[in-house]
């Protein structure tokens, strides 16, 4: 008998492992697995919330991570409040792809890796959770830098610091209790919440902080080396790693169907209170630094604390290193599991948080050698650790059109979502944001090759060549979607509320038109390209060029 066979659920059902099927052990509350639907009454329905409440949640805080910390600092130490408007504009971008990823979850039961494997091939996972292993780790690395530089501001030694981090992340993660460790995470959500004292320290006034939201313009003027940095503010505002971390912590938290409006809210509600986060961090340096000789002079987090001690209170530096070492802890783990959960779907493995370690040796491995691997590279003396969280950020900016295009085709995709596929609506919207990140990184491409193009007339033609292409595809769109609506029509009616992803050997692979493959390599393409381009513009900004 093979692994997965041992693994698997009930019969019928999609699950890998069988401790993804049961009741929902949640921190704030529990839901009995065949308990009668909540009452109408809105306490009932609030307690049900409490209990469903924590993938949204903390997949959205937790992306604003150490890294996120520090280019919202720096987004507002060198720019002022006239960033504001990407964070407005970042809103639905987080809703409309986390609220997929949660679809496909409690839809099929099983996380994002997996599909991609069993419905596009090898080799198709290969690239995109190759893509995401590299990332997470290079993430996970800036978040022991953010361990690190916080507690220096309390004197604190890396050599202390770093290890005894590291050793707490594997002590909430390995405990065998999700329950126990979504308690953990919630701490740290609610510690995270100085944000907004700290933005009050620093006295800001209404006017810029209105105009910086609404109206979009940027201190200096658009050039390459801003769109570098609005594309880190996309890639550490809305990152793969989320994906695959909120379908397989649904999964693994066992949301069905007939919770997916209330785990639609949980997820809503993070991706408001993280983007008014990032926007209190901001508007805290934007306002402690204005007028000074530290405006525009971004050095690292470490730097922002100290600026904060000094230029507002004690108190502001204090709240600063104690949010930095929060987001740090908080991100790394989140950044983490969604590495272990895609390494359990992609080789078939044990890989849940209900589990003990002696259960799940290969899930738990992961975790711990990918947190004392990533520790002992911040130990390494004299590595260029500033550069690669910016690079980190941007990195995950450029990578995200390609993780969106997945996820648009899963969602697509009949047999995997039954009556719970896209509607034309989502498809559009999605559509909209791959072409806007991709024109972003288009741009920071071709000024990298070609530094002497006019920035303006660029931008312009680049978005009328993008706005012609999705012209395109939406009368190729609007053609499928009237065929696949005809083919619906005539076939009987699927039981929405009820209905689940059968067992994915039962069915029927998908079939990739030439266009579509193409499309795909292409895009893998570009993608290579433009990451060999962008190590090209970090090392450029890092040395003032």
């Amino acid at each position: 008998m093979t692994e997965n066979a041992r693994l698997l659920g009930p019969p019928g059902s999609a699950a890998l492992d069988s401790a993804h099927e049961g009741d929902i052990y949640g921190a704030l509350g529990t839901l009995r697995r065949f308990e009668a639907p909540a009452g109408r009454s809105l306490g009932r329905r609030l307690l049900t919330l409490a209990a469903i409440m924590g993938p949204g949640l903390i997949v959205m805080v937790g992306d604003n991570d150490a890294g996120g910390v520090a280019t919202y600092a720096q987004a507002g130490q060198n720019y002022g409040t006239t960033l504001l408007w990407t964070l407005l504009l970042l809103v639905p971008v987080l809703v409309v792809a986390q609220e997929m990823v949660a679809r496909l979850g409690a839809v099929t039961g099983v996380g994002h890796a997996r599909l991609i494997r069993e419905r596009f091939g090898r080799f198709w996972l290969a690239f995109s959770v190759g893509d995401l292993f590299v990332l997470n780790f290079l993430t996970l690395v800036t978040e022991f830098i953010g361990v690190d530089l916080g507690l220096s501001y309390f004197g604190v030694s890396p050599n202390v610091s770093v290890p005894l981090a590291a050793v707490g992340l594997f002590a909430m993660a390995a405990t065998g209790s999700f329950r126990r460790w979504e308690r953990f995470m919630f701490v740290f959500i609610l510690t995270s919440l100085l944000m907004f004292p700290l933005a009050a320290l620093a006295h800001p006034r209404l006017g810029p902080v209105v105009v910086g939201t609404v109206v979009p313009r940027v201190t200096g003027g658009f050039d390459a080396t801003t769109v570098l940095f609005i594309i880190a503010i996309v890639g550490t505002t809305v990152a793969p790693w989320q994906l695959f971390f909120q379908q397989s912590n649904v999964v693994d938290k066992r949301i069905t169907t007939r919770f997916l409006g209330y785990e639609l809210a949980d997820t809503v509600i993070g991706a408001v209170l993280t983007n008014v986060g990032a926007a209190a961090l901001i508007v805290a340096t934007a306002f402690a630094f204005a007028n000074s000789h530290l405006a525009g002079h971004f050095a690292s987090a470490l730097t922002v604390a100290q600026g904060l001690a000094s230029r507002v209170s004690p108190l502001a530096g204090d709240f600063f290193a104690v949010i930095l070492i929060n987001a740090a802890i908080l991100g790394a783990s989140a950044v983490t599991l969604s590495t272990s959960y895609a390494l359990g779907d992609s080789f078939g493995v044990k890989h849940s948080l209900h589990r003990k370690v002696t259960d799940a040796k290969a899930f738990y491995g992961s975790f711990a050698a990918l947190v004392a691997l990533a520790a002992g590279i911040v130990l390494i003396p004299g590595a260029p650790l500033g550069l690669m969280t910016t690079g980190v950020q941007v990195l995950a900016g450029v990578l995200l059109p390609s993780a969106i295009v997945f996820l648009l085709l899963l969602c697509n995709d009949s047999a995997v979502l039954g009556p719970w596929v896209n509607t034309t609506r989502q498809n559009v919207v999605a559509s909209l944001i791959v072409a806007v990140l991709v024109l972003l990184s288009l741009i920071l491409t071709i000024t990298t090759v070609f530094p002497t193009v006019p920035f303006g007339p660029l931008v312009v033609s680049l978005t009328a060549i993008g706005a012609l292409g999705l012209g395109v595809l939406g009368l190729s769109a609007r053609r499928r979607s009237g065929r696949l609506a005809a083919e619906r029509s005539e076939a009987p009616r699927a039981p929405r509320d009820t209905w689940r992803m059968p067992a994915l050997a039962t069915l029927s692979l998908p079939t990739l038109s030439a266009q579509r493959k193409l499309g795909l390599l292409a895009l893998r393409v570009y993608l290579v390209v433009a990451v060999v381009l962008l190590a090209v513009k970090i090392g450029q900004v890092a040395v003032g060029g």
